[in-house]
């Protein structure tokens, strides 16, 4: 059985999520996704709109999600030393020091990671852009 693991914060759920979420499914027989915490998102943005436990009931209603489990820390390292997926998916969106450090991870946890494409046009700030804006 190929695990596989991502992670999302998902504050308003969209199209690209789920195109995101479905790609990681592809990939493996049991998708695992970590959902970030209000603390671990901000981290590095501010406090999402949706509450964590919306958020993680929201993601465990998808049908292509086998598992979804709290993130503490909004890098996934803590949850893919305790998980040991087969495969990490990130998006393209995260910088390379940020995705190097998930390679070397997962290299030394005998698995691999790959990479998804972000569409920016498909995008959490966009669409609250717009709500704001009018």
């Amino acid at each position: 059985m190929i695990i596989v693991y991502t992670h999302v914060t998902v504050d308003i759920l969209h199209y690209g999520h789920l195109q995101y979420l479905r790609s990681a499914k592809l990939l493996g027989d049991k998708l695992i996704v970590g959902v970030a915490t209000d603390e671990a998102v901000m981290e590095i943005k501010p406090r999402p709109i949706v509450p964590f436990m919306e958020r993680l009931a929201i993601i465990s209603s998808l049908k292509f999600v086998d598992l979804a489990i709290p993130q503490k820390e909004y890098a996934p390292y803590k949850n893919l030393s305790s998980v040991h997926p087969d495969i990490l998916v990130e998006s393209e969106d995260h910088n390379e020091e940020f995705l190097e450090k998930g390679r070397k991870l997962m290299k030394k946890l005998g698995g691999r990671m790959v990479v998804l494409p972000y569409y920016p046009e498909q995008s959490t700030t966009r669409i609250k852009e717009k709500i704001k804006n009018g």
